[in-house]
């Protein structure tokens, strides 16, 4: 059903305001979005690049800290190596070295000092021992020292940290050593071969190798020093051996067994290769339904002149959550989005608002159109001192107002002046058609009254031209003497006729 026409102003102002308004907000929608859009998508870029640079560094760090402590290790086991050097051939100076070694460095949780076999005569293998009480290997002063004679659950000649010094003649750091003793911690061990001097009866005047030092690190310890170097708080660094055997994890129970490629996602296998492989980057993977990033960097000793460093194949890497990458740019995001929805409803609001203002001079001239439609042609429109299209258009509005009103005033001047003359030639033409009829009546009468003389006149002159009817000469007088009667009074009528018109023709002539 189509509204009345007292309806369709107010529901032409609301549909014209509601729809200039949504087409400013969608026109700022699309700017907003298109903006938004662009901005997040570099922002998150710089999010990653970001990311990226502060987990290299973090890298960096844990490097330059791990390679400190190892540096620091292996100057420790070159200082008692050297000052042992006169007292090889005396074991309580051995067992009292080993304990120095373990006291005088807090990054080391024990000390095996071992000799081959019949080395000593008393002996015919000999070992000194000394660790840290604590499963943890943490070095700390105060901490019980254990003298021990056994290393791990078998012979010492029979292990790697032993057996590869002895044949390579290279010191090391060899592969975190474990399941040596059911509880132990989880280590990593700097073997070192000793040198005994040469004596007047060694063949070829030659140093020879008599024993290894090997030095333990606790894996633990190493994790805990490195575990506050991380980025963001669900972060945590990684350092991984060529085997992709885990050095340092927070995790215990990963430094004891299991191994990145050992894991059950292939996407986090695939990031333990690519952390292998030798290159710095960093790789998405995901893990237990998590989705983490990994960055990495070859794990790169620091050189030191003068004393030779080992290259070591491990590979240093940060775990880092997507959710800590993304979590303040997501919350920026979702915060961004919020503040969008509510600038674009505010600015829909005042819209409106301003809209609905800017077309009151147009419902004033809906409402005036309205009025002139009804038939109130003289309400006044207020001119406008607006200099724009709708001010103009008020005051054009005005003028025509005004120029209807002077118009619809004389047309109806001149329709009343027309509706008076109607009445007067109503009532002329009624008179002249009352007239007419009185003329018509008279002239009827006037003919009827000419009838019988007339008649007369024809039967008086039949007789007289009917020869056999005259008798004498008296009956033809009387005859002649009727038809002179009858004609006199039928001139007398046409005469009275005549004056009759005359006097009508004289008033005509005197109203025009």
């Amino acid at each position: 059903m189509y509204p009345n026409m007292l309806q369709l102003p107010v529901i032409i102002r609301k549909t014209l305001s509601v729809r200039i308004a949504l087409m400013v907000v969608s026109a700022m929608a699309v700017l907003l979005m298109a903006s938004m859009v662009v901005i997040l998508i570099y922002s998150r870029n710089a999010v990653k690049d970001e990311t990226f640079n502060k987990a290299i560094q973090t890298l960096e760090s844990t490097n330059m800290r791990i390679d400190n402590i190892l540096l620091s290790v292996e100057q420790t086991t070159g200082n008692i190596f050297f000052s042992m050097m006169p007292h090889l051939d005396n074991p309580d100076m051995i067992a009292v070295y080993s304990r120095k070694l373990v006291e005088a460095n807090p990054y080391v949780a024990g000390c095996a000092i071992a000799f081959k076999e019949d080395y000593f005569k008393e002996h015919r293998r000999f070992m000194a021992y000394v660790h840290h009480a604590d499963s943890a290997g943490k070095a700390y002063v105060g901490t019980d020292i254990v003298d021990d004679d056994m290393f791990g659950d078998s012979h010492y000649t029979e292990q790697f940290w032993y057996t590869r010094p002895m044949e390579t003649g290279r010191g090391g750091w060899l592969n975190p050593l474990t399941g040596l003793v059911g509880d132990e911690a989880p280590i990593l061990t700097y073997s070192l071969p000793i040198y005994k001097a040469p004596t007047p009866t060694s063949p070829y005047n030659e140093w020879q190798r008599v024993g290894v030092i090997g030095v333990d690190v606790s894996l633990s310890l190493l994790s805990e020093i490195v575990s506050d170097a991380k980025p963001s708080p669900n972060s945590y660094c990684t350092l991984l051996d060529s085997d992709s055997t885990f050095i340092v994890h927070p995790d215990d129970d990963k430094l004891r067994s299991q191994t990145m490629l050992l894991l059950q996602d292939q996407s986090a296998r695939d990031a333990a290769l690519a952390m292998l492989s030798g290159r710095t980057g960093y790789q998405p993977f995901s893990m237990q339904g998590q989705d983490y990033y990994l960055f990495y960097k070859p794990f790169q000793r620091t050189g030191i002149p003068g004393i030779p460093v080992d290259s070591l194949s491990w590979s240093a890497g940060i775990i880092y959550p997507k959710a800590d990458m993304y979590g303040q740019f997501n919350q920026l995001t979702l915060a961004a989005i919020v503040i969008a929805i509510c600038s674009l409803l505010l600015l829909y609001a005042l819209s409106r608002l301003f809209i609905h203002r800017q077309l009151l001079p147009l419902d004033m001239l809906s409402d005036q159109a309205q009025h002139i439609a009804d038939g109130q042609y003289n309400t006044p429109i207020p001119v406008s001192d607006r200099p724009d299209e709708v001010g103009r258009l008020q005051n054009h509005f005005s003028m025509m107002q005004q120029s209807l009103a002077n118009n619809i005033g004389e047309l109806e001047h001149l329709t009343a002046t027309l509706e008076a003359h109607s009445d007067s030639l109503r009532q002329a033409y009624a008179q002249a058609q009352k007239a007419d009829r009185m003329k018509t009546a008279f002239l009827h009468n006037m003919t009827n009254q000419m009838i019988a003389p007339a008649e007369a006149i024809e039967q008086d002159i039949t007789l007289l031209c009917d020869s056999s009817q005259f008798k004498d000469k008296e009956t033809a007088s009387r005859l002649v003497t009727s038809i002179q009667q009858h004609g006199d009074t039928i001139a007398q009528l046409l005469k009275n006729l005549l004056n009759i018109s005359d006097e009508e023709k004289g008033k005509e002539v005197a109203d025009a």
